[in-house]
This record gives structure tokens, C-alpha cells and sequence, in this order.
């Protein structure tokens, strides 16, 4: 696939994955779901080079709209109105209850023990019962599985505490790395897969220093780079120097919501800075 995947743009390839995942469910011998954004990435060479082939406005019917409610958390909304909240705190922004949130066990700021019984999908990015969390389900158009990593704690780590959480909704890859302690394993970022969207903690110090975050970036690759986890102007204004020394557009979104599809990602690499709902 290497020759002709370097000649296809990365929206034409994730539109012809699209396709194949429709006809395998369609298929009766279909057993289980499958992740395009794994599939795409275990495919290309690592030298493959992306070209922009379609156009399109964020207006049309596979548009994910994203606000970034404050800390870690932000609330996604799927085409079909499927909500989303990460790193759930009890607080989920403003709008109806999210169908889903997920949670993770660094700190009592990324999860609640007492999530609305209403809500239908609480995905823990830990085991209560040790070991690893595993999470790989279906929420309407909206796929998601987690990725766990180990975290510090007062034992000394926590295996399996967080969770990167990916969700794959309209053939867009999103991933949020929770509450990252640990410099991600070649398996881990095989496991990850593509990324077109990724949620990174920035504070330089309850989760990694800078320099640490901004190589995971740079591994992973991923179109557009929203940071979150950051407590005051300066450690915002010190990974936004880094991430531009790496060759990234640096934009500020001016609206409380980024509206963004398949076809309006950025052409080139951007780190994108959300305003916040909440100022903590």
C-alpha cells in the first residue's frame, strides 16, 4: 500500500476506510467493530506524505463540534448529537447531559465517584480492580477504545491509572491524553494508531515537563494540537514558543465553539488554543 497511500490524501484514505467499515457491518458474517484509525496507520510507511485532495465546509452533516469546558475537559459532539465529556469532573459544560464521559485516576479534578445516573457510558481510564482498563464500544456514529498508561501516585505508579482515549467519529481520529505521566512505548503509539485531533496536557509539571509533551506531540504526528491542563498565561505562551520552534501554526480560535470535519482540517500542523468555558 506504501506506493499508492503516499499519492492519496489522508481525508481520501480515511473516506475509503469509512466505506469498508460500512460494508463490513453490513456484512452478516461481521463479528466486531473495527478501528480505522489503527487500520490507516498500520498501512502507511512511515515516510508517506499527506496531500489535501477535498474541500468541503465545516457546515455539512459530518461536522464534530468541540468546546473546551476548563481542566481536562472537553465536550464533543458527534453528528448525530452524540455528547461527550472527557476527564468528567461531575461538570460537563453547557448544553444536555452527556451521553458518555470518560474519567481518569490521577487526580480528583479528572473524575467523580458520583457521575449522574443518568448518563448512559461512565468509561473509567483505570480498573477499580486492577489491571488494565479496556474500553471498545460503539456510542451511536461515534467509536471509542482507551489506550492506558501508568501514572505517579503516593505508592509510587500506578499501573494502568490513565487512559488515552481515542474517539473516531465521521472519519476523524480524536484522541486526549488524559492526565500523561510516562513517555509513550513504540507499542503504545502503534496501539494509538492515527491521530487528526489530540487533547495535551501542558502544565509542565503534575503531568510532564514541556519538553517531554512536546516530543509525545511530535511522535504522534497529529494535524491539530489543542492544549489543556494549563494553569496561567505563561505556561500557555511557553509551549506555544515550542510548539512553533517545531514548525507549527499556532492559531487562537475566537468562538466557544471549533466546528471542524474531514474535509476543513488545517492544511498544515496547528496547534489550535480553545478558549475555556470554565477558568480552572
Amino acid at each position: 500500500m506504501g506506493g499508492w497511500a503516499a499519492r492519496l490524501g489522508r481525508r481520501t484514505l480515511a473516506v475509503l476506510a469509512l466505506a469498508a467499515f460500512a460494508g463490513t457491518l453490513a456484512s452478516p458474517a461481521a463479528a466486531q467493530m473495527v478501528s480505522n484509525c489503527q487500520a490507516i496507520a498500520q498501512r502507511l510507511s512511515p515516510d508517506a506524505r499527506f496531500i489535501r485532495v477535498a474541500t468541503g465546509s465545516a457546515a455539512d452533516a459530518y461536522t464534530v463540534e468541540i468546546s473546551y469546558v476548563g481542566h481536562s475537559t472537553f465536550r464533543i459532539t458527534a453528528p448525530d448529537r452524540t455528547v461527550i465529556a472527557t476527564d468528567f469532573n461531575g461538570i460537563a459544560g453547557n448544553g444536555p447531559l452527556p451521553d458518555v464521559v470518560t474519567m481518569n485516576h490521577a487526580h480528583s479534578s479528572h473524575y467523580t465517584p458520583f457521575p449522574d445516573p443518568e448518563i448512559r457510558y461512565v468509561l473509567r481510564g483505570w480498573n477499580p480492580e486492577g489491571g488494565r482498563a479496556e474500553h471498545f464500544l460503539e456510542v451511536g456514529e461515534v467509536l471509542i477504545r482507551n489506550v492506558p498508561t501508568d501514572i505517579r501516585s503516593y505508592r509510587g505508579v500506578e499501573e494502568s491509572g490513565n487512559s488515552i482515549f481515542i474517539f473516531e467519529i465521521a472519519g476523524l481520529c480524536l484522541g486526549h491524553l488524559g492526565h500523561l505521566h510516562q513517555m509513550l512505548s513504540d507499542a503504545q503509539i502503534a496501539e494509538i494508531g492515527r491521530l487528526d485531533i489530540m487533547f495535551v496536557p501542558i502544565d509542565g509539571t503534575y503531568t510532564m515537563n514541556q519538553a517531554a509533551m512536546m516530543t509525545v506531540v511530535e511522535r504522534l504526528r497529529t494535524q491539530v494540537v489543542i492544549p489543556m491542563h494549563w494553569f496561567g498565561d505563561y505556561t500557555l505562551s511557553q509551549f506555544i514558543a515550542g510548539m512553533r520552534e517545531d514548525g507549527l501554526t499556532i492559531a487562537m480560535h475566537p468562538e466557544q465553539v471549533y466546528r471542524v470535519s474531514l474535509n476543513t482540517l488545517p492544511r498544515e500542523r496547528t496547534l489550535l488554543v480553545l478558549s475555556r468555558e470554565i477558568g480552572f
